[in-house]
């Protein structure tokens, strides 16, 4: 009894220590790029596009978290809301005549933004910030989060804190759930290991009551909609941690939900990634577009088989059939647009980690979609590297898509970096 009580204690000491000395040597023997699979790269895009730094010269490694595409001071002219974990602020892009980009700090000490929801929150006519506030952008399970929200004063914005006293937060969301006439707030508690899923009750004069949803760690995004079109707006959400899965909350009226486990699925390290809500087959209901590639979590992230895109097609009484429609390794955000002007929807996705010691493997691609959802891959850029966030709109006044998309520069290689970068698209111009 006592020799295999030495023997356990020698086996529990001795194992790890020696896997500490001999691991790195042995790593050091296998060839970099077998520790690598299913990096991907495609076709050049048929599409044109130009692509704009708009900052080419930057010091650091930057960190952006969210890039949106909006008319922030409905002018008639969009401008790029960015949140810069770095910098703790939220940007504003605004592109000059010139073609250069004008870049001013919009709101300031907001630690770790993750997203900054632009909404007309108390209905006066001008756009407020609501900022989804992780806290710290690294993996940590302590009460750091908050939902901020900065009221518009004539430009001037006033903070109101909404949501305290929880885990870290990643995105924040609108909409008249309980049918009061205001706009109420969908959250995604994020957290680590734990984390949860709210919806906050517009109480009026910036006061908010917050309603339990679900408790779950790693929820990402909480797109609003009427997924099962009965005229009021549901909550979904994509789940990320301890599970893989797709939730929605079904609005039974008078702040009423009913949760509905729509999908998920064994294999915990697919690396679900964000959510979007959008009619892709225009059958004149939501679908949800799942990018998947997220493995921040592993020491060496590289590409895996399963990697890539998910179209889940809504069928109605809240079915929802999954479609992989591409597999691009390290898929971290998808957007979607009609970026050929054929008036069908397609999808644009960007890379955190795809292969990067094969410098044309993909970064951004758009999936072309021929009207019957069958999709191709087509490649716009292969670097700047490490992105994590895109948006499609019209930057340039020329009433076509761009790309927008933002760098979160966390992982080596430190190069072919970037911050926010644009990608203008130039289809139907005369060379």
């Amino acid at each position: 009894m006592l020799i295999r009580l030495v023997l356990l204690i020698v086996l529990a000491i001795g194992i790890p220590i020696t896997a500490m000395v001999i691991g790195p040597s042995l790593r050091q023997k296998i060839d970099p790029a077998k520790l690598y699979s299913g990096g991907t790269s495609y076709p050049a895009t048929k599409v044109p596009f130009i692509f704009e730094p708009t900052q080419p010269q930057f010091r650091g490694l930057p960190q952006i978290t969210n890039v949106q595409v909006v008319d922030f001071d409905q002018d008639g002219q969009n401008e790029i809301v960015a949140c810069d974990s770095l910098g703790s602020q939220i940007l504003l892009l605004k592109r000059r005549p010139d073609e250069s980009w004008e870049e001013s700090t919009l709101i300031a000490d907001v630690a770790a933004p993750a997203h900054a929801t632009v909404v007309d929150i108390d209905q006066d006519g001008d756009l407020d910030v609501i900022v989804s506030v992780l806290g710290n952008i690294l993996p940590d399970d302590s009460v750091v989060g908050r939902v901020e929200l900065f009221e518009n004063n004539d430009g001037e914005f006033q903070r109101h804190v909404i949501l305290d006293d929880v885990r870290r937060v990643a995105d924040v969301q609108p909409g008249d759930f309980d049918g009061d006439g205001d706009l109420d707030l969908a959250v995604a508690v994020f957290g680590y290991s734990r984390g949860s899923i709210l919806w906050l009750e517009n109480l009026g004069d910036f006061s908010f009551r917050d309603h339990l949803l679900l408790s779950a760690p790693g929820t990402i995004h909480v797109p609003v909609g009427d997924f099962d079109q009965d005229g009021d707006l549901d909550i979904a959400a994509i789940v990320t941690q301890d599970e893989e899965e797709l939730w929605a909350f079904e609005n039974l009226g008078d702040g009423e939900f009913r949760p509905r486990l729509l999908w998920m699925t064994y294999n915990l390290d697919l690396g679900s990634a964000g959510l979007v809500a959008a009619d892709l087959d225009q059958d004149g209901d939501l679908d949800f577009i799942l990018p998947a590639g997220d493995n921040l979590e592993d020491f060496d992230a590289y590409p895996q088989p399963y990697h890539g895109c998910y179209w889940f097609e809504n069928q109605g009484d809240w079915k929802f059939v999954e479609h992989r429609i591409s597999d691009l390794g390290g898929t971290y955000a998808a957007s979607v647009a009609d970026i050929n002007g054929d008036n069908y929807l397609d999808v644009v996705l960007v890379s955190l980690t795809n292969n990067w010691l094969n410098p044309e493997n993909a970064s951004v691609v758009w999936l072309e979609n021929d009207g019957q959802q069958n999709f191709t891959p087509w490649q716009v850029a292969a670097e700047p590297l490490h992105l994590v966030t895109v948006a499609t709109g019209d930057v340039d006044g020329d009433g076509t898509a761009d790309i927008v998309s933002g760098s979160l520069n966390v992982r080596r290689p430190h190069r072919n970096l970037g911050r926010v970068s644009v990608w203008r698209n130039q289809q139907g111009k005369q060379p």
